[in-house]
């Protein structure tokens, strides 16, 4: 589990979600597909990253987790969030090594963490809009 000043962070911050709704004015109908789009979107997000880092792609690998912390911090996905934040850093800290040695590296110590969460993100994300009422404004 992620940490961030020794608390473990929630997989999912229903406030933010909730914040989003007030930035949408309650409207509903955008704030689902919202939802719905970055959980129609993850897979690819997090399969993009798995290959820019097996690849050795730096400026891919980059841009890939750039999308993936920002997508999931837009939704309350914490957990998921912050572990592309500790790959982001990680890949901050090998920029000068030989990406085809290091990101490979990082795919290995973080890719099974990034789908766990990813999927479990998804569940809760989905079970959200399921136990939801579809009202429009």
């Amino acid at each position: 589990m992620t940490q961030e000043n020794g608390f473990t962070l929630p997989i999912l911050d229903k406030a933010v979600l909730d914040r989003l709704r007030d930035e949408l004015e309650d409207d509903e109908g955008i704030w689902r597909l919202f939802v719905q789009d970055f959980i129609t979107q993850l897979p690819r997000r997090t399969e993009r990253l798995r290959a820019a880092l097996t690849g050795g792609d730096m400026a891919e690998a980059v841009d890939a987790v750039l999308s993936l912390r920002t997508s999931s911090q837009m939704v309350g996905a914490e957990r998921l969030a912050a572990i592309a934040l500790h790959v982001e850093e990680a890949l901050r800290q090998a920029t000068g090594a030989d990406p085809a040695d290091a990101l490979p590296r990082l795919a290995a110590t973080y890719q099974r963490r990034i789908n766990q969460c990813g999927e479990q993100t998804r569940n809760l994300l989905k079970a959200l809009l399921r136990d939801r009422p579809n009202k429009t404004s």
